[in-house]
């Protein structure tokens, strides 16, 4: 645990706040980290003492001959989960460094488990991005997928659902902060969260009721909005075994991608008939869209999107679009004397609502 680059972090940090030579030194005595570095990889015999007692040894200005690599100070055990991980010297005259010595002591160890929890965190993010990583692949290693869930301590049992999180390129807050803020919602060991984009989250819960889900759901959503770093949140309909991840995961990404711009929370179930549009023979979905869409009808896009999205509510679309009820009443009749499909009628309106989606993705491939 006391690596180099911790020890000469430390030796930094506690010199330059007391303007004396400290000096680190491992678990076998050799001095690892020092202000004086022609001492590095040299054997402290001082801290030799320290390890093989257990206990602070002083050296004073008569005995720093007899040890071999020592100056007069005092040696101290760095103290890491109740185990020597190794020694920490301050130069000087021992007789004024007694309070100074356990302040040294107390900061280093400080440190340590400073870094130590920081590296927990590291290793426990990447072993979650590595299962997702994992899942997300052709043919998915399930015995490293289960490594990595018992590592975590986590249990997944069906349904499974997933939620994806778009967030902003501007925040602020660390992605640390915000898996922590995410997987408090869950029961522990039951789903947990990682980055698979620089702006994107993956959630995997489990064992959860749809209500229950939902309302988790809406309690990251609250939290994301108060810290204002999220866009958009879509999830996944339910699925029962991790092989399902992938479609999952392509859903929740298909939805991201198609969604209306305004909306902030969304299920695929939501778009799912928009979504099965992508899946079409494209040279097919083309002709179908060219037939019903007539050059005059895609100039009434907007109105016929409106009225589509208000369930067919004439009233609610008039007041959408600004214009009086009479006016939209005639613009769906030219619609209809275009096309032949009454937008009022559920069956024709579901032809033109198709017609659109096609023509839209078409649209946007062609930007």
């Amino acid at each position: 645990m006391l690596t180099k680059a911790i020890a000469k972090e430390i030796v930094k940090e506690t010199s330059l706040r007391l303007d004396r030579n400290i000096n680190i030194m491992n678990n076998e005595g050799m001095i690892i980290a020092s202000c004086d570095e022609s001492r590095i990889n040299t054997v402290h015999e001082g801290a030799r003492q320290v390890l093989e007692t257990s206990q602070p040894f002083i050296i004073h200005e008569s005995e720093s001959a007899i040890f071999k690599g020592s100056q007069p100070g005092i040696n101290l055990p760095i103290v890491f989960q109740e185990e020597i991980v190794g020694v920490i010297g301050i130069t000087g005259n021992p007789e004024h460094m007694t309070d100074l010595g356990g302040l040294v002591k107390m900061t280093t160890e400080l440190m340590i488990k400073q870094e130590y929890i920081a590296s927990q965190m590291e290793w426990t993010q990447r072993t979650k991005e590595m299962i997702f990583e994992e899942l997300l692949k052709k043919e998915p290693s399930y015995d490293h997928i289960n490594r990595g869930l018992n590592l975590l301590d986590v249990e997944l049992h069906p349904p499974l659902r997933m939620a994806m999180i778009q967030l902003k390129p501007d925040r602020t807050e660390t992605n640390q902060r915000m898996i922590q803020s995410t997987e408090k919602t869950f029961k522990r060991g039951t789903g947990f969260a990682g980055f698979t984009h620089t702006h994107r989250m993956i959630v995997l819960a489990s064992g959860a009721k749809e209500q229950e889900f939902l309302e988790e759901i809406h309690q990251i959503q609250s939290t994301f909005k108060q810290l204002r770093i999220v866009n958009k949140i879509v999830y996944s309909t339910p699925f029962n075994e991790l092989d399902e991840f992938k479609q999952s995961y392509m859903d929740c990404d298909l939805t991201l991608k198609i969604s209306a711009e305004q909306l902030e929370l969304i299920p695929f179930a939501a778009i799912e008939s928009k979504a099965l549009i992508h899946q079409l023979d494209e040279a097919a979905a083309k002709r179908f869209s060219d037939r019903v869409l007539t050059e005059n009808v895609q100039k009434q896009a907007m109105t016929l999107t409106k009225f589509f999205l208000n369930n067919l509510n004439i009233q609610k679309t008039a007041d959408d679009l600004f214009i009086h009820r009479n006016t939209l009443l005639y613009r769906l009749e030219k619609i209809k004397e275009n096309t032949g499909y009454d937008p009022k009628n559920f069956h024709d309106a579901l032809t033109l609502q198709m017609a659109l989606w096609i023509h839209s993705i078409k649209s946007d491939s062609d930007r």
